[in-house]
């Protein structure tokens, strides 16, 4: 963990610096990941939910709970808040555009002999990233291939609602062409339901990005994005290092625009598609 520079001061909703420093160390305890100074306003902003609903008074009542005797579901709800889970349909055009004009062409044709291809979606949130990778291969019209989307998070609660694949008219907006939204999904009242046909393309599971992942199936393609920001230096190294072992010979790995392998491992070779990088395997 981060080695802070100085205490964090009390906030206005009375979080005082012990408690800021505890919530700090437990959430990088559970989950690995770092929250640096001045975030209080994140802090209290996220579990304000969870004070009201427990019928505490402040923030630090929630802490006492949790060095204490907290149940195993207050501890869950605390780590699955603080947790980051913005998600939207095709994020980032410019990855989704390199898929459909040179990644998947050259997958598919790689491919073709055992006609399978395994996708990762690591940090899937509410599931559109997955959905997003299953409609593009839904539309190569790949009749007779076996093809598996796996959507992983911490979070168990957005798994759920994931595996429902219904969406509001807010989320269909964000980032869904309008000729996707018309072709695969169904207006069931005020939502959007994705069809059965790419629903049975993805499945999800839960999965802590800092256990082993030895015995997870190869993945052709491992999308995880705007994920390793989120953790120090050894833990990305130690991500980076088990996600390699998902992966097959000539696998590409996806992160964010702002992440890199650099300096983190360097058994991955930097394959520029477009304006996207992709990171291969050799």
């Amino acid at each position: 963990m981060q080695t802070l520079s100085k205490m964090p001061p009390a906030s206005s909703a009375g979080l005082s610096p012990d408690n800021y420093t505890f919530l700090q160390q437990y959430l990088y305890r559970e989950s690995g990941i770092v929250i640096d100074c001045g975030k209080s306003y994140l802090l209290e902003s996220r579990l304000l939910p969870i004070i009201k609903a427990e019928n505490l008074s402040t923030i630090n009542d929630l802490c006492r709970l949790l060095r204490a005797t907290a149940p195993p579901a207050l501890k869950t709800k605390v780590i699955e808040s603080l947790t980051t889970n913005e998600t939207l349909f095709f994020r980032d055009s410019n990855v989704f555009d390199a898929l459909e004009k040179s990644v998947l062409p050259q997958l598919i044709e790689a491919k073709n002999d055992i006609k399978r291809i395994n996708i990762w979606s690591a940090a899937a949130s509410t599931g559109q990233e997955a959905y997003s990778l299953a409609i593009l291969l839904a539309e190569r019209g790949l009749t007779g291939w076996s093809i598996q989307v796996l959507g992983t998070d911490l979070n168990q609660q957005v798994l759920d609602r994931a595996a429902q694949g219904r969406y509001l008219q807010i989320e269909v907006n964000r980032g869904l062409p309008a000729k996707y939204l018309v072709k695969h999904f169904t207006r069931v009242g005020l939502d959007w339901q994705l069809s059965p046909t790419i629903r049975s393309m993805v499945k999800f599971r839960q999965l802590d990005l800092r256990a082993s992942m030895r015995g997870m199936a190869p993945f052709d393609l491992v999308f995880c994005r705007n994920v390793l920001i989120y953790f120090d230096v050894d833990t990305k190294k130690k991500i980076l290092a088990e996600i390699r072992s998902t992966m097959r010979s000539g696998s590409l790995l996806v992160l964010g625009a702002a992440e890199t392998t650099l300096n983190l491992d360097d058994n991955y070779v930097r394959v520029p598609h477009g304006a996207a990088a992709f990171y291969r395997l050799p």
